[in-house]
């Protein structure tokens, strides 16, 4: 055998062994029977081939001599060069579970796996709900009087509290609905399609806040008495963290709680002598209870412990002598937010969540619940975003014209509705496959991350492009502009529950690498373990199987990428098939490069946050794309949706393309970088954004009626009032789409004659010759009417401009 046979061979064995990743057992085997092979083809049979051999095997092979030989050494320089974790950041990496954005991380995500998971379904009795009380709701709602009221209206608050809209998490045993996350997430995506403010008002008491925590750690007397009243609206909860020094930095409160003797129930008690000041809590100018974190300190000792006892959560009547309920923030929308102070509030050891045993515990629970409440809300709003600015600015497009054409036929009006279609699909489809996860009890703290960020940013953007097209209808305010009010609550949506920015750059991927991955948990825990023994073993074989892990994934990526993923193996879904095989690609690159990235940056890695954003940019597009292979996949696999599946897909891949590199182009060692971008795109730049052509199939979807457009939209409210902005919209697109073919007949057989062009004398001369009925020139005019009424914005009395007018002149020559 010549050495080049056997160099072909040796490679293409490395690859094969390396791409599977096999056991280092399996490569002993695999490489004694290469020797073999080369020594029966030579005829050269030597002793030292072998010794060479089993020195470099055994070391490796036998558990025991790998652990004495690498294994300590390792172990002993992982324990001294480790950073510490805060107790903060320890729970907040232990909050939740993880769910299949842990198959992504792993470089080889089972797809049929993901396929399995059964679909989020509604039960009879919610899908009743939805099509009643939420319906209704729904049309009660008057967003331009809400607006200027700066609330909902008596009976609005009424039907709410009534229907049980504020306890869709409380169980039944308590008077509550007990709605699956499926369901919360339909209910609150529908009322938000009609009213901003509504939406935020159901969802607050249902996301973090003290139901949610009571359900998860309240005593039973504190479940008993607090969860049926807040069923039935007796009670509006709301809950306080945010304050002026503590924002983002949540486990930095200042606010104090310190153990003392106080009165409760005509007894002295043990209880904690409180103060603080909170801003920006939503529904705390009405709440009637509020949640409060804050730090709880013994200075006397009277618990017998620690002086430091840590966050902690307690229920606080808003009555209670010492709280002060603020005035409103001006916030741009309807839904109530305001501070609140407290000086000196006496709490009783009663009213702290979960009693004097929960002492301490406040930042488990509030990372714990937030990762279920914020999977849900959020997302919900910023679909709800997408579906009403698809429906009703493709609708729009098509009606409105400019140089006799609709403007959804100018490409780039098509552009920005392609957007629209492809984000709002992809939003859609990440927040159903998320409900799957929450109803299967899962508590996926990183997904959450990841869907706050994504749907509220995609809110933006479809948004901004929805006023783009709408020009000055989205601008002028008033009852006829269905755009203006979601506008103004855009930046609501990036900055609570986790600025964007902060979860983009430290969370998606500081929380994600270290529970996703299959390795670095458990090989932090070992290096932590006080048993040293027993850390040496767990980190022994939790490190080898990383660094098995790692180069496995370099190989995948680097043959994927060659390939062109061709050989991988994707479930038998068709048209979609090139798209598995892509994330595939995709995941294992990421393995690789996020590897790669903390071997070498270690405890660094936590301030490098552009590069941590980027590699959360490419964790996240690979959970969407893969929420958007699901959607199609439990939708039936149609075909006419495939320009929406087409634009997300490439757009997603993209992004994940455009990450990455921004990730090696940057990386800290450059030469590093540069290596790694030659084995995770050897062929350099392969995906490139979604085609003008499958731009323009997308826009075609919004402009047009079709099940496609149906299903896209799916779940927003839908009227047919022609006195609701709304509801005309849905009544002048049928009317307009029905009269085309009609003045198509009419400018090829008229026009000419008449110039300038007049409608009516137009219409006139067609019914005069015979070019159109009687019921065609109504069908037209009718048309006309609804365009007419479609493009009009409000307009309002010069009075107050006026009045500002005479106070400036009045101060200029005063």
């Amino acid at each position: 055998m010549s050495i080049l046979t056997f160099s072909i061979i040796a490679v293409f064995l490395f690859l094969a062994l390396a791409y599977t990743n096999q056991a280092i057992k399996v490569w002993a085997v695999a490489a004694a029977g290469l020797l073999l092979l080369k020594q029966l083809t030579s005829g050269d049979f030597t002793l030292l081939s072998w010794l060479i051999l089993a020195a470099v095997v055994i070391p490796f092979a036998h558990t025991g001599l790998r652990r004495q030989l690498f294994g300590n050494r390792i172990y002993k320089w992982y324990r001294s060069v480790l950073p510490a974790m805060s107790e903060t950041e320890k729970t907040a990496i232990d909050a939740g579970t993880v769910w299949w954005e842990k198959d992504l991380f792993s470089g080889r995500p089972d797809w049929n796996k993901m396929l399995a998971y059964p679909a989020a379904t509604l039960s009879p009795e919610e899908q009743a709900f939805l099509d009643g009380p939420v319906e209704e709701l729904c049309s009660m709602l008057n967003d331009w009087e809400i607006s200027q009221a700066n609330d909902l209206p008596a009976d609005v608050w009424a039907f709410i509290k009534e229907q049980g809209f504020l306890g869709m998490i409380i169980p039944k045993e308590y008077g509550g609905l007990e709605f699956s996350a499926r369901a919360q997430t339909e209910i609150v995506m529908k009322i938000s399609t009609r009213c901003g403010p509504a939406a935020v008002t159901v969802m607050v008491p249902n996301s973090l806040g003290p139901g949610e925590l009571l359900l998860h750690y309240g005593t039973k007397e504190q479940q008993n008495h607090y969860l049926p009243r807040l069923a039935k609206g007796q009670e509006i909860p709301a809950f306080g963290l945010t304050g002026p020094h503590a924002g983002s930095d949540a486990g930095g409160i200042p606010d104090t709680g310190v153990v003392c003797e106080g009165e409760y129930n005509g007894q002295k008690v043990l209880g904690f002598r409180c103060n603080w000041k909170k801003r920006y809590i939503t529904l705390g100018p009405v709440c009637t209870v509020l949640g409060l974190a804050f730090k709880a300190e013994d200075p006397d000792g009277l618990l017998g412990g620690d002086e430091d006892l840590g966050i902690t959560c307690a229920l606080i009547p808003t009555n209670t002598a010492g709280v002060t309920i603020g005035d409103r923030h001006k916030v741009g929308v309807a839904f109530q937010n305001g501070p609140n102070t407290g000086e000196d509030v006496f709490v009783p050891m009663a009213w702290v969540i979960g009693g004097e045993e929960r002492i301490g515990d406040g930042w488990l629970m509030l990372t714990d619940c937030l990762s279920v409440g914020r999977a849900i809300s959020l997302p919900a709003l910023g679909t709800a975003a997408g579906k009403a600015t698809a429906r009703l600015t493709g609708a729009y497009a098509r009606i409105r014209r400019q140089f006799k054409l609709p403007i959804g036929k100018f490409e780039g009006v098509e552009e920005a509705l392609a957007r629209i279609g492809g984000i709002t699909y992809r939003m859609d489809a990440s927040r159903i496959f998320t409900a799957v996860a929450l109803d299967l009890g899962e508590k996926p703290s990183v997904l959450s991350a990841i869907l706050k960020y994504h749907n509220t940013e995609g809110m933006r953007q479809v948004i901004n492009d929805a006023m783009d097209i709408h020009g000055g209808k989205g601008i002028c305010m008033g009852p006829s502009n269905y755009l203006g009010s979601v506008y103004r609550a855009v930046p609501v949506g990036i900055t609570v529950e986790g600025a964007n920015i902060l979860t983009r750059t430290m969370i998606i991927f500081g929380q994600g690498a270290i529970r996703c991955h299959p390795y670095i948990l458990d090989e932090m825990r070992a290096v932590a373990d006080e048993d040293l023994h027993r850390g040496l073993i767990n980190f022994d074989k939790a490190f080898f199987g990383h660094v098995g892990f790692t180069v496995s994934n370099a190989v995948r990526a680097f043959v994927m990428g060659i390939t062109g993923s061709l050989f991988v193996r994707t479930p038998k879904a068709g048209i979609t098939s090139h798209y598995y095989r892509q994330l595939s690609r995709m995941s294992s690159a990421y393995a690789f490069v996020a590897d790669v990235t903390m071997l070498i940056l270690g405890g660094k890695m936590k301030r490098k946050e552009k590069l941590s954003g980027r590699l959360g940019d490419v964790l996240s597009h690979l959970y969407m794309a893969s929420a958007v292979l699901k959607k199609f996949d439990e939708d039936g696999r149609p075909s006419a949706d495939m320009p929406l599946v087409n634009w997300a897909m490439r757009d997603s891949l993209y992004h994940m393309q455009d990450a990455l590199e921004g990730v090696l182009h940057n990386f800290p060692i450059p030469i590093v970088g540069k290596i790694l971008r030659r084995l995770v795109l050897p062929l350099g730049r392969t995906y490139r954004r979604p085609s003008d052509g499958i731009g323009h199939r997308v826009s075609k979807i919004l402009l047009s009626p079709s099940a496609t457009r149906d299903r896209l939209t799916a779940g927003m409210y839908l009227n047919q009032d022609v006195n609701d902005p709304q509801g005309l919209l849905e009544v002048a697109l049928t009317k307009v789409i029905a009269a085309e073919p009609i003045e198509r007949k009419i400018y090829g057989a008229i026009h000419q004659r008449v110039r300038p062009y007049n409608f009516d004398e137009v219409l006139k001369i067609a019914l005069a010759e015979g070019v159109i009925t009687e019921l065609e020139e109504q069908s037209v005019r009718e048309a006309h009417e609804l365009i007419n009424a479609t493009i009009n914005v409000d307009q309002f009395p010069q009075d107050g401009i006026a009045s500002h007018r005479q106070e400036e002149t009045m101060a200029q020559t005063g």
